[in-house]
């Protein structure tokens, strides 16, 4: 159609792929080794089915929820993800989309855009970090979102480093001098689109990570800064309580795949965990969430926010996500693409579909609310759930 919308995550993925340079695309497909856990994420939904009912089902259904104390339409969030040079208003075009869809927005430390600007068009914006640096240069960079508006904060700790891919990693560089220009100019030529888009707007794709620039300093490149995250010694269970303590808002820790860890973030404080691995680009052979998922939400369920973030690519997902045992869901390259497709409104036709898809399944199980759905009304063959870090 000539207004650019598509009917499934799918389809939008297809047209990121037409659209994108190689090198470009190549990154957000991402995973890692062999591929076997970001092929997981996606195929460990299609193991699951519902159990529907036929008739009694109800005329109206709420689908809204509130995650880190912010009240949303759906229970689906935008996660925070890298550097986005698919579009050149990138994740402020996100931060657009889901304000305009009644969501919230996750800003990665790695964005981009700046934590002003996000918070600008999206009151609803929560600040992610790495543990990179000092304990004074967290602080600082925690200090620059409340300023700026973040309401709050997520901490991602689950990344070993793994790197080297069977299909091959992309060659992205570190920043786009005229050498790089020269050696990326055929990828540039071969998808016009995505190059006349930045084109108009006279600036090139930014590699840099503004919301890591030290004060009266410039921003480091994606690369600087991910040397200075390897470079950053590992933190401790004592260092996540420590950086709860200074943050007074909502705090979510993101990547818990373990029980044991799960109860660890309990006692760290912590408001709220995303069972996450990463979206597969971590450690490969981590199990999809939605298999660590139920063990998880039965041990801290009642103390704390579980959400689930991996693998979302529709309505249904989520659906299965909250029945056994999310809150909400955090989505990254179901966004991505369809911001590759048609920045802002490519987006929004995101969480248009993935609404679609909650509204039908929560219909066929014979719900009023998201919040009435049950294990029960999920079909989870035998074998299916990972329980990790609980003892045998």
């Amino acid at each position: 159609m000539s207004n650019g919308w598509f009917e499934t995550v799918a389809e939008a993925q297809r047209r990121a792929k037409k659209r994108l340079p190689k090198s470009v695309y190549g990154a957000l497909v991402a995973g890692s080794e062999r591929g076997v856990t970001v092929g997981d994420n996606t195929a460990a939904f299609a193991e699951l089915g519902f159990a529907p009912h036929v008739a009694g089902l109800s005329d109206k259904r709420d689908l809204s929820t509130t995650v880190m104390g912010q009240p949303v339409s759906l229970p689906v969030v935008i996660s925070p993800t890298g550097v986005q040079a698919v579009h050149p208003e990138g994740e402020v075009a996100v931060a657009r989309a889901a304000a305009a869809r009644g969501t919230a927005m996750s800003l990665s430390s790695f964005a981009s855009k700046a934590i002003e600007e996000v918070a600008a068009v999206n009151p609803q914006t929560f600040f992610q970090m790495y543990w990179v640096g000092s304990r004074d240069v967290l602080v600082q960079r925690m200090e620059r979102a409340r300023a700026a508006g973040a309401v709050g904060l997520i901490m991602t700790l689950d990344w070993s480093f793994s790197n080297g891919r069977d299909w091959g990693s992309p060659v992205i560089p570190e920043k786009l001098d005229l050498k790089a220009m020269a050696r990326f100019a055929p990828e540039g030529v071969t998808r016009p689109k995505w190059l006349w888009q930045f084109a108009k707007t006279r600036k090139l794709p930014d590699l840099t990570t503004p919301n890591l620039t030290p004060p009266g300093g410039t921003a480091p490149t994606f690369f600087g800064a991910y040397g200075e995250w390897m470079g950053t010694p590992l933190p401790t269970w004592e260092d996540v309580a420590w950086l709860r303590a200074q943050w007074d808002g909502p705090f979510m820790l993101k990547g818990v795949m373990r029980v044991d860890d799960a109860r660890r973030a309990v006692d760290a404080g912590v408001t709220a965990i995303s069972v996450s691995n990463h979206g597969g680009n971590n450690l490969d052979g981590t199990p999809a969430p939605i298999r660590a998922l139920p063990s998880i939400a039965d041990a801290v369920g009642s103390d704390i926010e579980v959400l689930l973030d991996g693998g979302i690519r529709r309505g249904s997902d989520v659906v299965k996500a909250v029945a056994l045992g999310a809150k909400a869901v955090l989505i990254g390259r179901a966004y991505l693409w369809g911001l590759a497709a048609n920045g802002q409104a490519g987006v929004e036709n995101v969480l248009d579909i993935l609404r679609g898809g909650i509204d039908s399944a929560v219909l066929g199980l014979g719900k009023t609310s998201i919040h009435d759905l049950t294990r029960d009304d999920v079909v989870v063959p035998p074998g299916f759930e990972r329980a990790l870090g609980v003892p045998r």
